[in-house]
């Protein structure tokens, strides 16, 4: 039901990516405030991450992803009556709220790990954000009939992807409050109390909805390694960074220089496929030689995007799809493999706490490079965005590949991340 789930979601989380900023060009009237709605709705990325995280553990993965896709449903409604109204005041706390949506879209990923033994944790991730692709890439590609049936409805058409999403939420939240069961998390930390040899009251019901003996693997709590869960946590948020203020103004860019909103959607396409097509190969990867060598990965990649970009020429439609698809390939690379490393440093009855809070460092700095991605672009130019960004990525490098000084440990399987 997670897999069907993110599906759905799929096109809600990325139709305001393709024409969020170009929706704040036209009311705003400047490019340089055209990175304004992706710094809001990564803000609200961030108040929804902090809130899910801490409903979740309290209640469990089921309500607390489904109360955040209704709420970027309620704000992908706001952002609509804003444009149909023509009201900035509304536009803005609107992006907010549908950024709510857009975290739990990305906070699902730990829902798909929560089960996992050690030894798949990267690939159950991968599985759960492969499973976005549908909707994430076909999104973008109907940016021009979601627009035409917001005209049809005397709404403009930029805001017409945001009816999409309002409809995809619904569901999404409709599907997940109804059919996902047992709730993950709760059978986790059943199965790990169990495994300690401690009294649990909710594993009975968990263990008749699924866990049998050829149900997932207990893990024995892990310690909380705070130096993983910063590795990790750095990791994402250097590619996160990257990927936002580069992916934000790849469509303004190329609508100031003759192409159309269909090719820049399609461009957007290309890229929202490699951010999540590739996620079998590098959960795999990162199962198969580690967490942190994958996260090493993503640093050329992103650099090679971001010298592409910077050199194509800005009429060349295809080099920039290239560009954005290796893009969005160093993006997946560093959020798999950051996740599988965080995800291994935390024991059941702490990760939705701390996922959260992990995510709220990851949407706070994606807000502040989308917003600085329009000053830049005002200023000096796409192309020194995007170089600017690809050299950002090498960061990357001394991060994850330096491993602090640790005591032999006597026992336990190797999580993903060392």
């Amino acid at each position: 039901m997670l897999v069907l789930a993110q599906t759905m979601s799929g096109a809600g989380l990325t139709a305001g990516i393709t024409v969020g900023a170009l929706l704040a060009e036209e009311m705003l009237g400047s490019t340089g405030l055209a990175g304004v709605p992706s710094a809001l709705f990564t803000a609200g990325a961030a108040l929804g991450a902090l809130g899910i995280g801490r409903f979740c553990t309290r209640w469990g993965r089921r309500p607390g992803l489904a109360l955040g896709y209704a709420t970027g449903a309620l704000g992908s409604v706001g952002v609509v009556v804003a444009a149909a109204t023509g009201s900035v005041a509304l536009l803005l706390p609107a992006l907010v709220v549908y950024g709510m949506g857009t975290a739990t879209g990305l906070m699902a990923r730990y829902a798909g790990a929560d089960l996992a033994s050690p030894a798949r944790r990267g690939r159950a991730v991968s599985a759960v954000l492969f499973a976005t692709t549908l909707g994430a890439v076909t999104g973008p590609m109907l940016v021009t009939p979601a627009g035409e049936v917001a005209h049809a409805w005397g709404v403009p058409r930029l805001a017409g992807p945001f009816l999409l999403a309002a409809a995809a939420f619904t569901a999404t939240a409709v599907v997940l409050a109804c059919l996902l069961r047992p709730d993950p998390l709760r059978l986790a930390q059943a199965l790990t109390a169990r495994a300690a040899g401690a009294p649990d009251e909710g594993a009975d019901s968990g263990e008749e909805d699924g866990a049998g003996t050829d149900g997932p693997r207990a893990e024995a709590p892990a310690p909380a390694g705070r130096h993983d869960v910063a590795v990790g946590t750095t990791v994402m948020i250097l590619t996160q960074v990257v990927m936002i203020g580069i992916m934000t103004m790849t469509p303004v860019h190329m609508l100031a220089h003759g192409h159309d909103a269909r090719a820049a959607g399609l461009v957007i396409s290309l890229h929202v496929g490699a951010m999540f097509l590739p996620s079998p190969l590098t959960g795999l990867l990162v199962d198969r030689i580690g967490g942190r060598r994958v996260a090493c990965a993503s640093g050329p990649l992103l650099l090679a995007a971001g010298v592409l970009a910077a050199l194509s020429p800005a009429g060349s439609a295809p080099a920039l799809g290239v560009a954005l698809v290796l893009l969005g390939l160093g993006w997946n690379f560093g959020l798999i493999s950051g996740t599988a490393i965080v995800t291994a440093a935390l024991p059941p009855d702490r990760r939705a706490t701390t996922q959260g809070l992990v995510d709220v460092g990851l949407a706070t700095a994606g807000a502040v490079g989308s917003l600085a991605s329009g000053l830049v672009v005002a200023r000096d130019g796409y192309p020194a965005l995007a170089l600017m960004g690809g050299l950002a990525a090498l960061l990357v490098l001394p991060v994850a590949g330096r491993s602090p000084r640790r005591a032999p440990r006597t026992s336990g399987p190797t999580g993903p991340g060392g």
